[in-house]
C-alpha cells in the first residue's frame, strides 16, 4: 500500500521550464512606405516647403521682327507640417527581479515597430488629404483636395482589372509613369488581395500571376505598380445593410515627400515622481506633403 500511496509524491520536484523571453504579438515592424516617397532627410523648425511648378509649350513664330511673347508657367508653394509623436512605457523595478524574461528589449522592438508605422500612417495620409498651396508670396496658405478626375469611385464593385487598368491609365496620361523614370506604387489590404486572387481575369493571364496564386501574395511589381501591404486603408460605411467601402492608394514616388523633425529619440531612466519606476520614452517627428495631385490616384473598392 505504501507504493501505491507514494508512487506520485517524487513528481512535486519535477521542474518546469519557465519561458525565458516574450513572444511579440503579430504587427506590422517595419516602415513599407517610406522608401516609396521622396525623403527628405531632417527637417529643422515646424514645417518644410514643396515647390511645385507647370508645364509650357512652344508656340510657332510666325512674324519677323516681332514682339516677345512670355510664358510664365503656373507654380506654387506647399506647405507640409511637422508633428510630435511619443510613446512612453513603464516598467516597475520590483518586477523586474521576479521576471526570468527581460522585457526592455521586447519593449524597445515594440516602439520601434510603433515609429515605422506612424511613419506610413503620415504618409499615407499625405497621399489623400488636403496640402496647404499658395501661389504668391503675398497670399495665405489655402488647402487643395486631391481632386476628383484622380478618384476612381467604388461603383459597389471590389477591386477589379478595370479599376487597376484605368489607374495605370491615369499616371500615362499625365506623363507620371516610366516612360518618365517615375516608379509607381500602391497600396493593398487583405480585402484587396482576397479579391485579386479570385480574379481569374487578373490571375491567369501571365506567369507573373501564376507565380501570384502559388505564393499567395502580391507584393513585387505587377501591372506596372510595385504593391505595399498597408492594413490601414480609410473605411466608409454606408446603407443597409452597410456596406464597407475602401481607399487604396497608388501614385509615384515623387508625390509626396517626408521629412524628419526628430529620429527615434530613446531615453531610459527612472522616474522620481512614480516610486523610481523605470521609464522607457520614445520620441520623434514627422510630417508629408503632395507635391503633385496628378501623381496619386485614390482607388475606391468595396471590401
Amino acid at each position: 500500500m505504501a507504493f501505491d500511496a507514494n508512487k506520485n509524491m517524487i513528481t512535486a520536484a519535477f521542474v518546469q521550464q519557465f519561458h525565458d523571453s516574450f513572444e511579440i504579438a503579430s504587427q506590422q515592424k517595419d516602415s513599407r512606405l517610406q522608401a516609396a516617397v521622396t525623403d527628405r532627410g531632417h527637417i529643422t523648425g515646424a514645417s518644410f516647403t514643396i515647390n511645385d511648378m507647370g508645364t509650357i509649350e512652344m508656340t510657332q513664330i510666325t512674324t519677323r521682327f516681332g514682339d516677345t511673347v512670355w510664358d510664365v508657367p503656373e507654380a506654387g508653394t506647399r506647405n507640409a507640417l511637422m508633428a510630435d509623436y511619443g510613446v512612453f512605457v513603464p516598467m516597475e523595478k520590483r518586477d523586474l527581479r521576479k521576471l526570468i524574461a527581460d522585457p526592455q528589449g521586447p519593449y524597445l522592438q515594440l516602439t520601434l515597430a510603433a515609429a515605422n508605422r506612424k511613419k506610413d500612417d503620415i504618409i499615407y495620409r499625405a497621399l489623400l488629404d488636403t496640402v496647404l498651396r499658395k501661389t504668391s508670396d503675398t497670399d495665405a496658405y489655402a488647402p487643395v483636395a486631391l481632386p476628383t478626375t484622380q478618384k476612381i469611385v467604388a461603383g459597389k464593385t471590389g477591386m477589379t482589372k478595370a479599376k487597376l487598368i484605368a489607374s495605370k491609365a491615369m499616371f500615362r496620361r499625365n506623363e507620371c509613369d516610366e516612360q518618365n523614370g517615375e516608379a509607381l506604387y500602391i497600396t493593398y489590404n487583405a480585402d484587396m488581395l482576397t479579391q485579386i486572387l479570385s480574379d481569374t481575369t487578373l490571375t491567369s493571364a501571365d506567369f507573373m500571376a501564376v507565380k501570384m496564386l502559388q505564393e499567395g501574395a502580391v507584393s513585387g511589381n505587377w501591372l506596372g505598380f510595385k504593391w505595399l501591404a498597408y492594413e490601414k486603408l480609410d473605411e466608409a460605411k454606408a446603407g443597409e445593410p452597410g456596406v464597407t467601402t475602401k481607399t487604396a492608394a497608388a501614385w509615384c514616388k515623387s508625390a509626396v515627400h517626408l521629412g524628419t523633425g526628430a529620429q527615434y529619440n530613446v531615453d531610459i531612466g527612472p522616474r522620481r515622481d512614480k516610486n523610481n519606476t523605470i521609464q522607457i520614452s520614445v520620441d520623434a517627428s514627422y510630417g508629408a506633403g503632395r507635391a503633385n495631385e496628378k501623381k496619386v490616384v485614390a482607388i475606391e473598392f468595396v471590401a
